[in-house]
């Protein structure tokens, strides 16, 4: 991920003074019906865990701590030398997702400081041929996640601050940076994706990130998708470029932002496609592991992301940084195991829903499923009723989903009327089921 201190302002000039457009022709795409069932089957899982684990956890600092604190590339690649995740467990890992009522996982196979977290002949510069510890992590998750059912993802970046062959920080002249072999470095991406479609099993997505790093440069994603579709028809392509959805793209994505939102700045220049739809954000506020970040998000303020999600009609991507170890520190996992307690009870008004019934309200979101509508309220109206405005669908019953306790109900052109007090409920929301016609 890129970091918010340094790339906010960043993101907010560049959407005044570009189009927020990909500047280079792309070919129409129809997607495989292997692709439109796995769109469909990615939209009723709703919610998934992000994985960012690295070399860079060693320092306990961030995923970014090569480029922040300026450490030189021969000297950082040194973290390899003494890499050696001992207590890492696969099935631990897919045990605390399931628990937490995950259904798909996406982790950095290879984020910005260009290491492999998974076997390569593409580049010895991975975490078989380069540490101490010669294991495969990414193939045992995938072993595991196809044994539990859960779905994997693999997250990559585009972007590689030591590789000569992208040039980071040489200027873009002719759609490549300059004085550099650009061919070089997109074969060296298409090796290694090909290795990631075809050695591992069943994976459900590509997830690109480091576009908006060189936003004008043709990054060749005529060939990269196409590379991608040929190989697994059924994955999805999302990138997190910051753009409206390009052709080629199955997913569209937002980066610790709500759909319809831009609170960091990285939402400036997409509309909301027609595509499915995945927000990502922290347990705390950092991506990869960081020692000194203690500003844990609570239970509530999970559920009510992944509501509000939901709401928006978007799937919930929550990421951990795995300690250097391979354990996931426990502050994650005892909230994560929380979640997965509410999920569990409620799972009902997230899993295989669909979203955008109507506008988000002051109050919360609505979901539905079929001829159910679950209403989620988020803050307690000041008047003794809830207002829901422009409700096409004819309301039948209205009970609250807790204790199926019925609610008195009026519906009107303008819109339905609940009468509740809302009372206290050990849940992070109240929510209201209704029964439609």
């Amino acid at each position: 991920m890129n970091n918010f201190l340094l790339f906010c302002v960043f993101n907010l000039v560049l959407s005044a003074v570009i189009a927020q457009e990909y500047p280079h022709a792309m070919p129409a795409y129809s997607p495989a019906a292997e692709n439109q069932r796995s769109r469909s089957e990615f939209q009723d899982m709703k919610f998934g865990m992000f994985i960012h684990w690295g070399i860079y956890s060693e320092l306990g600092d961030g995923e970014w701590v090569m480029n922040n604190k300026k450490i030189p590339y021969n000297d950082y690649k040194r973290l390899a030398d003494f890499f050696n995740p001992q207590e890492f467990n696969a099935k631990e890992w897919v045990s605390i997702a399931k628990a937490a009522g995950m259904k798909y996982i996406t982790i950095t196979s290879r984020h910005h400081d260009g290491f492999s977290m998974f076997h390569s002949k593409a580049s010895l510069y991975n975490i078989v041929d380069a540490t101490p510890y010669k294991r495969d992590p990414l193939k045992e998750l995938a072993d595991e996640c196809l044994k539990e059912g859960i779905k994997l993802h693999f997250y990559y970046s585009l972007l590689d601050w030591g590789r000569p062959d992208y040039g980071y920080n040489k200027p873009i002249v002719n759609a490549a940076p300059a004085d550099t072999d650009w061919n070089s470095y997109i074969g060296f991406m298409k090796d290694q994706l090909t290795e990631l479609l075809t050695n591992y099993p069943s994976i459900g997505a590509i997830w690109f990130d480091g576009h908006w790093q060189r936003p004008t440069a043709n990054w060749r994603y005529d060939e990269i998708y196409s590379l991608i579709h040929k190989l697994s028809p059924k994955a999805l392509v999302g990138n997190n470029h910051h753009i409206t959805p390009i052709a080629g793209e199955d997913i569209q994505m937002f980066e610790k932002d709500l759909p319809g939102e831009n609170k960091t700045g990285y939402s400036a220049g997409a509309t909301i496609s027609a595509l499915p739809l995945e927000t990502c954000e922290t347990m705390n506020n950092s991506w990869g592991f960081n020692i000194n970040d203690r500003k844990y998000k609570s239970v509530k303020d999970i559920v009510h992301y992944m509501v509000n999600a939901a709401g928006r009609n978007a799937n919930f991507l929550l990421n951990v940084g795995p300690m250097p170890n391979g354990k996931i520190q426990p502050e994650f996992t005892d909230t994560l195991k929380a979640v997965g307690v509410w999920m569990k009870k409620y799972g009902e008004s997230i899993y295989g829903t669909r979203g955008n019934v109507v506008p988000p309200q002051e109050w919360g979101v609505i979901t539905a499923k079929e001829k159910l509508l679950y209403v989620h309220v988020l803050k307690q109206p000041a008047q003794p009723y809830l207002f829901i405005p422009s409700l096409k669908e004819k309301v039948l019953s209205a009970s609250f989903m807790e204790d199926d306790t019925a609610i008195k109900f009026k519906q009107q052109p303008e819109g339905l009327f609940i009468y509740t007090n809302m009372p206290g409920s050990e849940s992070a929301n109240q929510i209201i089921r209704l029964k439609t016609q």
